[in-house]
């Protein structure tokens, strides 16, 4: 089974009380870091770290909670909130002897990253954030019979208890339907690293429930204060995203440029899972983002 990505070395790093990541890293030269998104672990980078390697130092951790890092048990809303998060991320880098990086993330990975360029803007060099939108556009985004796209976001929002009962109840299915619904070529992602995304997600049902319920709850507020402040991304800011504002009903590049004033935008229509789909156009954008 296909469960490390080839040539990277692989260390388990303390980067919080009781807190270990998992991280891939590989390659030399300027770093960057690679955050992956649901219902995958950093095996998603797997193409696109084997590319970048070849000029940068490249670090692919599985995020607090997901793939083979730590999974503290959610004892309050700072647990998962994506300001603990990004605060792994830094520490984890740190670690590694690298005090400025590249960032980049997809889905609930972009999450963390925008968070860490708003908390770290001294640390994140360039940041890229692939299909998402920042946590206050995605509630606002989420109304009406379209929003139906999103019901895992509106499940696992809810207090513990009966989300991570259902998940659990049906895993395999629950997270097979997003790998089946989010993507375009069923190719990109093998039967092998189908099942390592499988039992990761199966043995973190809690954890990524979490993660979920954070982001309805302690990461609203974060983003708000940050709105209330006008706080805004200072870095380099690379945005690739399907084109959910045509079904949604909004405008992603005004949204994403309220927060990046250095901002590319681009939409693609490789499917959700664009790093496994289109490889060699994703590291593409990354070495162009470092570039500027």
């Amino acid at each position: 089974m296909t469960t490390t990505i080839s040539g990277f070395d692989y260390r388990r790093v303390p980067v919080a009380d009781g807190v270990s990541l998992n991280a891939a890293v590989g390659g030399s030269g300027s770093p960057i870091v690679l955050l992956h998104g649901f219902p995958q672990t950093h095996l998603m980078w797997r193409h696109v770290a084997a590319d970048l390697a070849a000029d940068h130092t490249v670090i692919c951790p599985d995020l607090r909670g997901y793939g083979a890092s730590d999974k503290p048990e959610e004892d309050g809303p700072d647990t998962y909130s994506k300001r603990t998060m990004a605060a792994d991320v830094v520490a984890l880098a740190r670690a590694l002897g690298h005090e400025r990086f590249a960032l980049a993330g997809h889905d609930r990975g972009a999450l963390v990253a925008f968070r860490a360029g708003l908390d770290h803007p001294d640390t994140i060099t360039h940041l890229a954030c692939l299909d998402v939108l920042p946590t206050l556009e995605m509630w606002d985004a989420m109304h009406g019979v379209s929003a139906a796209v999103g019901f895992h976001l509106f499940l696992m929002a809810q207090p513990p208890g009966l989300p991570e009962q259902m998940i659990a109840a049906t895993a395999d299915a629950f997270f097979g339907h997003f790998l089946d619904a989010w993507g375009t070529a069923p190719e990109a992602i093998p039967a092998d690293v189908r099942a390592a995304y499988l039992d990761a997600c199966r043995a973190a049902v809690p954890s990524i429930v979490a993660d979920y319920r954070a982001s309805a709850g302690i990461d609203v507020t974060h983003d708000q204060a940050d709105r209330d402040a006008g706080n805004r991304l200072r870095m380099p800011v690379t945005v690739l995203q399907q084109d959910w504002g045509a079904a949604l009903g909004y405008d992603a590049r005004a949204l994403w440029s309220r927060w990046a004033p250095d901002l590319v935008h681009g939409t693609v229509d490789h499917g959700h899972f664009m790093a496994e789909q289109a490889p060699a156009e994703i590291a593409k954008a990354l070495r162009d983002l470092v570039g500027r």
